[in-house]
């Protein structure tokens, strides 16, 4: 009997115009109501995500920046795993040439007046950054040397750009002296050629935070259904004795064998939800 259901945020709960269908709030909703526990697991930041939780309007926890935080609606942090100010620093001086790039992600207390997302030299004029900026601007801060800025343990460094160069950039960070301290997820977006690379804590992802907090809820993996559609939410999929791919999914995804629904515009979560959770 699933007990637990974990939801990605973009591609899976929302359709492609960034929409929560009526189908799915209806879906998690009767699932709620069962007393099914509803996770919501993103590489959003908190402050990003929490709109879209608050809209479905049943109990919710969030899982953001691909696993390293999870917070109740109200912000509070239940579970936190952040990345070492040393290793951070270490991650930016290996990486030279990707300054317009990164960020750093932090996770600010409520009244800390702080940004929680801080730059050098992005240029948020991009075609697949500016809605981004647009929407965050109040939590992201330009400074003037971005490794001076990390005097704390922060979420993440976060790398934006094209596929093929943040797959390379991928592949250099694995490459790295300090790769056994970090954990790196990409989110790709192959039809508009720009893909997310979060450079976390080691063993930092949607999975282990989401084995984490089901283990201590004592659930076991059986009684976790979990639905995705995109290279981060693998290790998530892969904990969940039940898994479940979107049809707008990656083919390379979809081989994994997982089980399959339909895509993010024709319900397919609330058709996975209705088919496995609540018969």
């Amino acid at each position: 009997m699933i007990k637990m259901i974990a939801v990605d945020i973009d591609g899976t709960l929302l359709d492609s115009r960034g929409q929560l269908p009526e189908a799915n709030r209806e879906a998690l909703a009767d699932a709620s109501a069962r007393g099914i526990a509803i996770v919501l697991a993103t590489g959003r930041a908190f402050h990003f995500a929490r709109p879209v939780a608050e809209a479905l309007g049943i109990p919710v926890v969030i899982i953001v920046n691909n696993g390293a935080v999870l917070k109740d609606l109200d912000g509070t942090s239940r579970l936190k795993r952040l990345l070492p100010s040393g290793v951070a620093r270490t991650v930016l001086a290996g990486t030279p040439g990707h300054e317009q790039s990164v960020a750093v992600v932090f996770d600010r207390a409520p009244g800390d007046e702080r940004p929680e997302i801080v730059f050098e030299q992005m240029d948020w004029t991009h075609p697949n950054r500016r809605g981004y900026y647009r929407r965050n601007q109040a939590f992201i801060g330009e400074v003037p040397r971005l490794a001076d800025e990390i005097v704390e343990d922060p979420v993440q460094v976060m790398f934006n750009g094209s596929v093929v160069p943040m797959r390379t950039l991928a592949g250099h960070l694995r490459g790295l002296p300090v790769s056994p301290m970090v954990s790196v997820a990409l989110t790709e977006y192959e039809a508009r050629d720009f893909s997310l690379l979060d450079v976390n804590a080691a063993g930092c992802t949607k999975g282990s935070t989401l084995a984490e907090w089901a283990r201590g809820r004592g659930l076991t993996r059986d009684e976790v259904m979990a639905v995705g559609d995109n290279l981060n939410d693998v290790e998530m999929l892969e904990f969940a004795g039940t898994g479940v791919v979107m049809g707008n999914a990656a083919p390379s995804i979809k081989a994994r064998g997982f089980e399959l629904t339909q895509s993010h515009d024709d319900n397919g979560l609330a058709l996975a939800i209705r088919r496995l959770a609540l018969t």
